[in-house]
């Protein structure tokens, strides 16, 4: 018997990764990484505005040479037993497509207009929309929010949608329809991308459109014309049934079959967001707190429907039925900002200094240097009660309740406060983020039993991981897979193209297992305490 393989694409926010997995053991057997070439050179960006586009042409490139690079890397007979191909990708980050389901960055006459792109999940030009949204939802005859948290975030389908169509006529014109990024990608790998036809993901539409059965899909065309006429008719020309991830989006297409080089009876899967994935791929289980940790994060939970019932927990990104594994309540929070505060810090010693280096070669290796020796640093230093305390809130607040418009901040900075204990410092209020997600799960009937740790961060610095395990005052578990989110994508795969029936399955026959334990320290752990209050009060402070 002949082994089987699947292929995982796994979009991030600079850059695409696939990789090609052994449905029965899941062993890697090709992985290569492409990165987006229009967004390293910052085009169609306006950072100081909140402004991230995508053009699908980056898109469309990352897949044919992440996927064909993968194969070079595999043995020869492997192409011809790739059964399925699932894609992840960041979200929500939609774009708007004529009446093919073609983005409008596509046609010359929109090729360069950031409007007609894909609006990148951290794009927060729209928040004025979404407090529309809101105000309007919670003053409605049914509250379309009570399964997204109750808080609409400028992150999300609607309010980007809503943005684009009052600030720019010509896309206004000519959208039909609009798609998310991980519905697009997954029905263009089977050349049928027609927006009234193609299967949309539940995990996306749930989570990010305010998709719910109780409310027969969609917000209403009543509610959504209230807010603004210009949304009127778009609902019909969206979606109303959606579909999870263990379900073919069809078989691939004669056309992209050829140019990957692989089997023209390959089945494509519905796709889902990054994060979702990645639990899938970090082998969750029920009241597990799957923390995805890159630049930003997310935080996935599963639970039995019948056990949470009709417990609604507030201030979250949702919670859908399906939405990470089929049959399960899947919960999702997170931070607007993780490795990115890091990185922030980065920028800021480094800046000048690389304005008085010439040498390229330099500016790289301090580049490289600079985030672990400062974590080296930090974790020789006390930890006190009256340490700074920072505010985690550089891109806004994802959660717990929404508020995009709030900023960093930082308290208790001396003379002696030298780069170490600011990054300890920042370290800390990341964590102190994560635990105020933690803590509101808990207040509302939610148990977390375990943490589990995936992505960049997770993987490669220890020091923010104990901090992190000692601020929580639980252990955190590492995932052994260095791409648990393309692992997870492609077990979805091998369930969508009939290899296992459950995803519980795939997830036993392909998980890599776990590497590392993080244990908290039980001193440091009630100083945190100590410190987590004060950063609850600062935010306070700040937030008023």
């Amino acid at each position: 018997m002949k082994n089987h393989y699947v292929i995982g694409v796994d979009y991030g926010t600079d850059s695409v990764r696939s990789m090609i997995v052994d449905t029965h053991n899941g062993n890697v057997v090709g992985s290569a990484v492409y990165e987006y070439p229009r967004w390293k050179q910052g085009l169609y960006c306006d950072a100081p505005h909140s402004q991230f586009r995508q053009h699908p042409l980056d898109y469309l490139e990352g897949l044919e040479s992440s996927i064909t690079e993968a194969l070079r890397q595999a043995p020869a007979e492997v192409a011809e037993h790739i059964i399925g191909i699932s894609v992840d990708t960041t979200g929500s980050t939609p774009a708007p497509v004529d009446r093919h389901g073609t983005p409008l960055a596509l046609l010359p006459e929109f090729a360069e207009n950031p409007n007609a792109m894909f609006i990148l999940w951290k794009d927060h030009t729209a928040n004025q929309e979404a407090e529309e949204i809101n105000t309007l939802a919670h003053n409605w005859k049914v509250d379309f929010t009570k399964y997204v948290g109750g808080i609409y975030s400028s992150e999300w389908f609607w309010a980007k949608i809503l943005h684009t169509l009052r600030v720019d006529p010509a896309v206004r014109e000519k959208a039909f329809s609009w798609i998310e990024h991980c519905d697009w990608v997954s029905a263009v790998l089977t050349g049928q991308t027609d927006p009234l036809a193609l299967k949309r993901s539940r995990c996306a539409a749930g989570h990010k459109a305010m998709w719910h059965e109780e409310f027969d899909g969609l917000p209403s065309e009543e509610f959504l014309t209230t807010l603004d006429p210009l949304l009127r008719g778009l609902r019909g020309r969206l979606y109303r049934e959606t579909y999870t991830s263990d379900q073919p989006m069809g078989t691939i297409s004669p056309e992209w079959a050829e140019k990957l080089g692989i089997s023209p009876e390959a089945v494509i899967g519905v796709g889902a967001f990054d994060a979702h994935m990645g639990g899938v791929g970090a082998h969750i289980e029920p009241y597990a707190l799957v923390r995805v940790m890159g630049t930003s994060t997310c935080d996935m939970l599963i639970a039995p429907t019948d056990e949470v019932k009709d417990t609604l927990v507030q201030g979250i990104c949702g919670q859908v039925d399906g939405s990470i594994i089929p049959g399960m309540l899947g919960m999702e929070a997170g931070q607007s900002a993780f490795g990115d505060v890091y990185a922030w810090l980065q920028r800021l010693v480094l800046g000048p200094v690389n304005d008085l280096i010439d040498d390229e070669a330099t500016k790289k290796k301090l580049a490289k240097q600079l985030i672990p020796h400062l974590a080296d640093q930090a974790a020789q230093l006390p930890v006190t009660e009256n340490d700074p305390v920072a505010l985690d809130w550089f891109n806004g607040r994802r959660t717990p309740d929404a508020n995009h418009t709030l900023k960093g901040a930082m308290m208790g900075l001396n003379l002696g406060s030298d780069t170490a204990r600011v990054f300890k410092a920042l370290v800390e209020a990341t964590a102190f983020g994560a635990k105020s997600i933690v803590d509101r799960f808990v207040d509302e009937g939610v148990p977390i039993r375990q943490v589990i740790g995936i992505g960049g961060v997770a993987k490669k610095s220890p020091f923010v991981m104990q901090t992190l395990a000692d601020v929580l005052n639980m252990p955190i578990k590492i995932a052994s897979a260095d791409q648990a989110c393309a692992l997870g994508a492609a077990m979805c795969a091998a369930v969508a193209a009939g290899e296992y029936e459950t995803m519980e399955e795939a997830q036993r026959a392909m998980s890599s297992g776990f590497d590392a334990v993080y244990e908290p320290r039980p001193e440091q752990s009630a100083v945190y305490q100590k410190l987590y209050e004060k950063y609850v009060a600062f935010g306070a402070f700040v937030e008023g």
